[in-house]
């Protein structure tokens, strides 16, 4: 059953709409920085990350996520029970989904007049290490990285309160397929550059 998700998108496209319906089906949603914003001005009760961690997002944003709250409840094994007492002796819940796209890297250094450190600081480090952890963990955690999938999602959670085993690892395999095409994109431009 998906009851917590952490949404952090770069790319806001349809995530107002796909956050609706999912708190409607009675998911709780965490966010970071501009995404709770964005969720928090269409009315939408969200939780942000740093009230979760107990840390603020730091070093401009930098930091924020790379948290044991965060990626411990998205790697825990849900089925183990030495798991599940690490979970309760450090306090961290579940993360049943993890919604996250990266920072634009690619339109960035498609720009004529981008400079290095623009680049530099357009490389996602928290998006890839959340996506990667839920597409690791896709037999208890779904991964959403492209926003066309919102609707389906969302309609599976109405439906039956989860994503089906099937569609997760559908969902997993595009996580990692996006975050290889994320790297190559950071290689490419870094070689040409060097």
């Amino acid at each position: 059953m998906i009851k917590r998700a952490l949404i952090s998108v770069s790319k806001k496209f349809g995530v107002v709409d796909f956050a609706k319906k999912i708190v409607k089906a009675g998911v709780e949603i965490i966010s970071t920085g501009g995404t709770m914003r964005a969720l928090k001005a269409a009315g939408i009760p969200v939780t942000y990350v740093s009230d979760l961690t107990g840390f603020p997002e730091i070093m401009d944003g930098r930091v924020k996520t790379l948290n044991p709250a965060i990626h411990g409840g998205i790697l825990a094994v849900r089925d183990n029970p030495e798991h599940v007492k690490q979970m309760e002796e450090n306090n961290i819940k579940p993360i049943d989904m993890v919604v996250v796209n990266l920072y634009p890297f690619k339109e960035t250094v498609a720009k004529p007049d981008v400079t290095m450190a623009e680049a530099i600081e357009n490389i996602d480090i928290g998006g890839p290490a959340m996506i990667r952890a839920a597409a690791k963990n896709f037999k208890y955690v779904t991964v959403i990285t492209d926003p066309d999938r919102y609707d389906t999602v969302a309609e599976m959670i109405a439906k039956d309160g989860e994503v089906s085993y099937d569609f997760r690892y559908k969902l997993a395999l595009e996580a990692f397929a996006h975050t290889t095409d994320y790297d190559a994109a950071i290689t490419k431009y870094l070689s040409e550059k060097l």
